[in-house]
């Protein structure tokens, strides 16, 4: 096993390879400076409905500012401002946050809504429901409680040939961080089973994801190493292990922060990071590998996808922002608008430490 060392080896790494895209996906731009803002609106603490999302580095930089994340809606306190995570959650969490008479902002992933309002209507029209996701995680437990009784998870090919013979009309969703590459295993089995399947027009699976995949592809055959940005827990961020690992990249290394890295990479590294991963912990891994060729970023797309922050969250932004600029002696009627899709979620995270 390799020695990890916090301070930087004397590197023989020749030079990196930087996948573009990488990092923060538009969900979790829009889920991070939600927390941020209302972090900045609320006295502490303020209250999370699982983890905003899956970076334990993210995590531990809103906990030091006080916000409580919780797993049980119930362990919210009466009247305290709760947000709900990206990931989605259960109609009952949704419903009990508001019942407990706090602020609550829903920071869902709007492509996990869509995933969501699919369930919903198909349920409602008498489909049963083959939703591919991962066992327990937070997308899959929420998206199945919108209708449990008709709906089966299922993750494997053989747990597909395990469904029973539905005498319903049959609809396929998926969980929206899978790797294409084990959505469309699974999917392939599925249409087997039930050749008459109902399909959404447009795949499931989230265009950020699909993107951090190609990118790395496209770096992974070159590559000596390669080195995946990410916590654990991120579906993400392991798909990305997977697909490098699958390219045949002799080594695959997934780590939460420069100090993980191993000491002896050599050669041509890779270097991605999942959805969820600042890009100022992509800037200390570089640093750390300290490559002596530089550093070449492989470009698969651009992306300028948007999702704004939820309606009450902007109202309340536009009605502090009118506060402030009338306390100021400024006229309200005249200050600038709150446009917070100039404003990168890394600068919100890296301004709240």
């Amino acid at each position: 096993m390799s020695t990890l060392r916090a301070d930087p080896p004397d590197s023989t790494v020749e030079r990196v390879l930087l996948a573009a895209p990488r990092g923060f996906c538009a969900g979790v731009e829009m889920a991070i400076k939600a927390l941020a803002w209302m972090v900045r609106a609320f006295e502490p603490p303020v209250y999370c409905y699982h983890e905003i999302v899956h970076n334990q580095r993210v995590v531990q930089r809103f906990e030091d500012l006080g916000v409580i994340f919780v797993d049980d809606i119930t362990d919210v306190p009466a009247g305290r401002p709760v947000m709900l995570s990206a990931h989605g959650s259960a109609p009952e969490v949704v419903e009990a946050a508001r019942a407990s008479g706090g602020y609550v902002v829903d920071a869902v992933c709007p492509l996990v809504t869509k995933v969501h309002h699919e369930v919903k209507v198909r349920a409602g029209k008498g489909y049963r429901i083959v939703y591919v996701g991962h066992e327990g995680h937070e997308e899959a437990v929420g998206t199945m409680a919108v209708a449990p009784e008709a709906i089966h998870r299922v993750e494997t090919v053989e747990e597909v040939d395990a469904l029973p013979e539905f005498e319903q009309p049959v609809a396929l969703l998926a969980q929206t961080t899978l790797s294409h590459r084990d959505w469309a295993e699974v999917a392939e089995a599925t249409r087997r089973r039930f050749p008459d399947l109902w399909m959404p027009g447009r795949s499931d699976l989230c265009f950020a994801t699909t993107n951090r995949q190609s990118a790395l592809m496209q770096i992974a055959p070159r590559c000596d190493a390669v080195v995946v940005i990410g916590s654990a827990n991120s579906s993400n961020t392991r798909a990305l292990e997977s697909i490098a690992r699958a390219a045949g990249c002799p080594r695959v290394h997934r780590v939460n922060g420069p100090e993980e890295l191993p000491d002896d990479l050599s050669g041509v590294v890779g270097v991605t990071a999942g959805a969820s991963a600042p890009e100022d912990l992509v800037d200390a891994v570089i640093a750390h590998l300290a490559p002596t060729g530089g550093v070449e970023e492989v470009r698969f797309t651009d992306e300028d996808e948007y999702f704004p922050p939820p309606r009450n969250l902007r109202d309340l932004l536009s009605a502090v922002d009118s506060f402030a600029t009338f306390a100021l002696g400024g006229s309200p009627a005249n200050r600038p608008g709150v446009d917070d899709r100039r404003v990168r979620a890394s600068d919100v995270l890296a301004s709240l430490t």
